[in-house]
């Protein structure tokens, strides 16, 4: 336990996962990282601690890439439309970032690639040539994600060929049984490959004493961690055969990109490097931060991605501090802050069966501090936890009766009763010192409790001490008491003033709009002007003018929200249902007749073909997949209607200028042909 009294103001880097962006997140992925990186920057932050807080969109992960090809629309262009779509969600959640990044950014692609190769000079790195799954149907290697099959371990059905999401064990993709490709279902086939790999072994004694000495990690990650390197660890390939990517610096890995998994946690790095040159240009508080040993560095993450953050993570700065000097050297992990998984009525959360809340369909269904207090109230810190519609409703009345009312009782009384003016205090009876006593104590239970990342911990008791407000107000009864001494009551309310000054402080990590609303009614400063050190029993003043206060929470029906939500899962798409797009979108395709004027085979590619083209006004190069189709004298000469305004893209080393328009069935392919003679360059419209 950190003891908060002897705990000294320190530097902190606060970081939450990063979401992929092939979809928008839902409320286990936000409670599991985000949100709860939030509370504790908050924290920091009303302690005048130095807190730098980032995170940002995963756009190189195999999810992406896998899913721009189901959509058949370029990886980029899908990464960027969702790490806008997700960056905004969190401004409308209130997450505090002090930066918000994306991995596809110049700053943390040239850093990656100079990490690597300064890990490859202190001798981490070995290369080797290994079987990797082909997919013969889509002629490419299937590299983790693209896989799919059955864990060897524990035998679900739902691995992937990185991890088993049921029972966390990090997986190749040839460990799988029964595999097959995440795009089209298929049997893979086996091929050699080359790549490249971090030495985990050469680490394993380092990375067996940092967890066995680190005290703060949740004693569940300590465990997993230990266990995976009493099995001994295992070289980890850390480049894969993708388009989409890092592409990797080492020589020889020309066509490789990094694997993304040994690229985004450096995110965590670079997203501070960003924030430092660009966001407040300030380059020097880069390494302010993050080499400075006395920064304590705090990552929060679900428990699926516990080993990436405790082995592999780790693994890559100390191959890379190696026998650096100190203040060159990355400071190791303070704590990694894991959760367990938040389900949906006690199933997992599915996007394509329809299960779950997203966290924008959340915000339309009530307000946003009544999400992050349910969630945060029931944050699954040591084992699942589900979210219920009938616990929400239950958590906002608590919310309410315990805190909202005692706040609403206390303002109202003082407005009309004191003419909106705080009463005079007097001497503290045996009642008032009792009171007073949890005032002043919740302050450092709390705090103890944020600093130790039991944050359930700490809302719970900060809702039991609105509790205990309510039973002071009644047990004191100052609405008899005022009808024959108007002082005495009057001190009963001047007390109840102080604390509903501690509540709007202690719920200010939690649910900032609310603690906001609560200091306004006070005519008290906002959050971001005061510090935690300032509740006590005397902080609000006599003669301090109140504004009217309205109630902080709205009562509603539950079976209101619930036919709303059911209404908004009818009305969204379910996975694999095409959405309309508008006739706007359409217009924005530049769709062209051109002329086939010469075909080639592709080297190595069965399935490629490279065609040069005639557009009328300039001419381009195409690879399209239609070996196994067409032969070359059915396309050479032929006109053809293509994608013009297509972002080039880079296929077995050639660029590939546009996409050829074709229908297809099954096996059955037909390449879309004018049937009259139209001039080259025509537009389809």
């Amino acid at each position: 336990m950190i003891n908060l009294a002897n705990n000294h103001m320190g530097k902190w880097i606060v970081t939450s996962a990063w979401p992929y962006v092939n979809a928008t997140p839902h409320l286990g992925n936000l409670i599991g990282s985000t949100l709860s990186a939030d509370v504790f920057t908050r924290f920091l932050r009303l302690n005048g601690e130095e807190v730098v807080f980032v995170s940002g969109s995963d756009s190189h992960g195999t999810p992406v890439s896998v899913e721009a090809k189901r959509l058949n629309v370029p990886a980029e262009e899908l990464a960027f439309k969702y790490h806008n779509i997700i960056k905004d969600l969190h401004e409308r959640w209130k997450i505090s970032f002090d930066n918000y990044t994306i991995t596809h950014n110049p700053t943390h692609i040239e850093f990656v690639q100079k990490m690597y190769l300064d890990i490859q000079k202190n001798g981490y790195i070995l290369e080797k040539e290994i079987e990797s799954l082909y997919c013969d149907n889509d002629d490419l290697f299937l590299p983790d994600r693209y896989v799919e099959g059955t864990c060897p371990n524990c035998k679900d059905d739902g691995a992937r060929g990185d991890q088993c999401d049921k029972c966390q064990k990090l997986l190749t993709p040839l460990e799988l049984i029964n595999p097959r490709c995440a795009i089209c279902g298929n049997t893979p086939t086996v091929k050699k490959t080359k790549h490249w790999y971090l030495d985990l072994p050469k680490l394993q004694d380092r990375l067996t004493k940092l967890i066995e000495e680190n005290k703060i990690i949740p004693s569940n990650a300590r465990q997993m961690c230990l266990n995976m390197l009493a099995e001994g660890l295992h070289e980890r390939a850390i480049t894969r055969d993708l388009d989409w990517g890092i592409p990797a610096p080492f020589k020889g890995a020309e066509n490789k990109t990094i694997y993304v998994w040994s690229e985004a946690v450096l995110g965590y790095i670079t997203a501070v490097k960003e924030w430092a040159e660009k966001v407040i240009n300030e380059p020097k508080k880069f390494d302010y931060f993050w080499k400075d040993s006395e920064t304590k560095t705090v990552y929060f993450i679900g428990k699926d991605n516990i080993i990436f953050h405790l082995i592999l993570f780790p693994g890559l700065i100390l191959s890379y501090n190696n026998d650096k000097k100190k203040g060159e050297q990355f400071v190791l992990p303070y704590n990694v802050s894991s959760t367990e998984f938040l389900m949906y009525e006690n199933e997992k959360f599915s996007k394509s069966r329809g299960i779950g809340i997203w966290i924008d369909e959340a915000l339309k269904l009530a307000p946003l501090d009544y999400w992050r207090f349910n969630l945060l109230f029931n944050r699954p810190e040591t084992s699942d936890t589900s979210f219920l519609w009938s616990e929400f409703d239950n958590n906002i009345k608590t919310l309410n009766d315990n805190i909202g009312n005692f706040i609403h009782r206390t303002l109202t009384f003082i407005e009309k009763q004191f003419n909106s003016k705080i009463p005079e205090r007097m001497e503290d009876d045996e009642i008032d010192k009792k009171f007073i006593e949890k005032l002043n104590s919740i302050r450092v239970e709390a705090g103890e409790s944020l600093r130790n990342f039991k944050i359930r911990k700490a809302i719970r008791d900060i809702v039991n001490f609105g509790k205990e407000g309510n039973i002071y107000l009644n047990e004191k009864a100052p609405w008899h008491l005022i009808k024959k001494d108007k002082k005495a009551a009057g001190h009963v309310f001047n007390i109840c003033s102080q604390a509903v000054y501690a509540l709007a402080i202690l719920l200010g990590s939690f649910i900032p709009e609310t603690s906001n609303k609560i200091l306004s009614y006070l005519n008290a400063p906002e959050l971001s002007k005061i510090t935690w050190d300032s509740i006590n029993d005397h902080t609000i003043k006599a003669g301090q003018r109140i504004k009217k206060p309205e109630p902080l929470f709205q009562k509603f029906d539950i079976e209101d929200i619930k036919k709303e939500y059911k209404k908004l899962k009818e009305e969204k798409p379910k996975e694999g249902e095409k959405e309309l797009i508008s006739y706007e979108d359409f217009q924005k395709l530049d769709i062209r007749v051109a002329l086939v004027e010469n075909v080639e085979k592709v080297p190595k590619a069965d399935k490629l073909y490279k065609l040069s083209i005639d557009l009328g006004t300039e001419k381009r190069t195409l690879v399209a997949g239609l070996a196994e189709h067409y032969k070359i004298n059915e396309l050479k000469g032929k006109k053809i209607i293509v994608l013009t305004n297509l972002e080039p893209r880079k296929l077995r080393g050639i660029l590939s200028e546009g996409m050829l328009l074709a229908a297809v069935e099954g096996d059955n392919v037909s390449i879309l042909i004018p049937d009259k003679d139209l001039p080259l360059g025509a537009r389809i419209e």
